[in-house]
């Protein structure tokens, strides 16, 4: 059994218009909202083994918050330049290389492939991965090469406001 979490990057900042989409950082919603989220999944005792992060950096900087509150350095992260702005099956692409010793992985990116991506995999659907959501999903599988034929499980939703 596997799990995935698909953890849409925390609010940007808009404020300058000047930065290129790639460089926008989080804004003070989205400093606020990623750790509270990360400690409502170890409150949850979910494990997570890998961060696998789209470069962009609101969406590193989303997975390193999430990183540091699971007590993993920075070199636990692991960046797929592919995961920015992605296509639906780019996420399989990048789960199905995952490494099998990995069970329980989080991937950071940007709507609307996460959404659509999430929509994807089991008969739950949703709207919109709000910034900071989480949706997560069970796998039945052991190797994460099998991830696009493996029966998938919803797990759970979770998004900032929905706790507030």
């Amino acid at each position: 059994m596997k799990t995935l979490l698909l953890i849409r990057h925390a609010k940007s900042d808009w404020a300058n218009t000047a930065l290129d989409d790639f460089d926008r950082p989080l804004n003070e919603r989205g400093k606020k909202d990623a750790p509270e989220m990360a400690d409502r999944l170890k409150d949850k005792k979910i494990m997570i083994d890998a961060f696998i992060t789209s470069p962009a950096k609101r969406a590193a900087k989303t997975a390193k918050v999430f990183a540091e509150k699971y007590a993993i350095k920075k070199e636990g992260l692991i960046i797929k330049e592919e995961l920015y702005l992605p296509a639906p099956d780019v996420f399989y692409s990048v789960i199905e290389k995952t490494d099998d010793t990995l069970t329980n992985i989080a991937v950071f990116s940007h709507n609307n492939g996460i959404t659509d991506f999430a929509n994807m995999l089991t008969e739950t659907r949703i709207d919109n991965i709000p910034t900071c959501g989480v949706f997560a999903i069970k796998i039945e599988s052991d190797s994460w090469k099998n991830f696009r034929e493996a029966k998938k499980e919803f797990w759970f939703f979770d998004y900032p406001k929905a706790g507030r």
